[in-house]
């Protein structure tokens, strides 16, 4: 953390890497001749890293990210899925992992982080989540599943705002909330990620829960800035993507965010991930 102009800046950094083994990795096809994840993360000065879609177990992910952070990983009973991390620099007080019932209780999708932060009104206490949606299928028990979890979000949400001083929830939550969010949003208006029972969710977190989508108050109403594009055909090169990666704060920490950006990569062959990091500056 950094000070400026009386206040401590708290630089937040959320991506899906996709598997954390082949993010690290510089060479073959997702990192091209550019640099890895391993070069990206040296390079931003991060306070608090929250990743989606580990798919690696638990020493695997410390040994990667190394001695210098507080890692907190939920791995998924289900080898080689899912998993959710959240590394810091500050030594968390606790950590709570799954969310709601014991249903989701290994499913790697949902870690809690609290830590103590310095901000100008004295320490406060910081809650960082980091979650894994399901993308869903339209008819089938995974859409089931997202609907479980995105219920059990709701419910979770009012908890974690009432007893931290400053709350994120992070990560790939797989919808698109408005036909901002999404590039080709007429022809997926019948597909998971972009039906109306799923954003109808997110009216709620972000209108009677009063949660804040951060990026979109920094960005303002403009078409995404996308997080995600298909690895196939040339979606990324038109940039025909959607914005599924999210940071939804309190109140109290959206007001101090200043800066947020997505650390697109130069081009398709130098993506160490089909997700791009999204990074916000809150200044505390």
């Amino acid at each position: 953390m950094e000070a400026a102009s009386g206040t401590r800046r708290l630089r937040v950094a959320s991506v899906n890497v996709n598997g954390i083994r082949a993010a690290f990795r510089t060479t073959g096809v997702r990192a091209g001749n550019g640099d890895g994840m391993r070069e990206w993360l040296a390079a931003r000065d991060v306070d608090v890293l929250t990743l989606q879609e580990v798919r690696a177990p638990d020493a695997v992910v410390h040994d990667l990210l190394g001695p210098d952070w507080y890692v907190a990983h939920a791995e998924a009973g289900a080898k080689g899925r899912a998993g959710v991390a959240v590394a810091t620099r500050l030594e968390p007080t606790a950590t709570r992992i799954g969310i709601g019932e014991d249903y989701f209780a290994t499913a790697g999708r949902w870690i809690e982080v609290d830590v103590t932060v310095p901000t100008a009104a004295g320490d406060a206490r910081l809650t960082a989540v980091s979650a894994y949606v399901h993308s869903g299928e339209v008819g089938t028990a995974r859409q089931e599943d997202k609907y479980r979890f995105l219920t059990a979000m709701e419910r979770r949400l009012p908890e974690i705002r009432d007893a931290a001083d400053l709350a994120v929830v992070t990560g790939d939550l797989n919808v698109g909330h408005t036909t901002r969010d999404i590039k080709n949003w007429k022809g997926n208006a019948t597909k998971a990620g972009f039906l109306p029972e799923e954003r109808a969710y997110f009216d709620r977190f972000f209108g009677e829960h009063g949660w804040v989508d951060v990026h979109r108050a920094l960005a303002g109403d403009v078409e995404g800035p996308y997080t995600w594009w298909s690895m196939r055909g040339a979606a990324f090169d038109n940039d025909a993507g959607w914005r599924i990666d999210y940071q939804i704060a309190t109140p109290e920490l959206a007001h101090a965010a200043t800066t947020a950006s997505v650390d697109r990569a130069a081009s398709w062959d130098t993506r160490w991930s089909d997700h791009a990091p999204l990074v916000i500056d809150y200044h505390l």
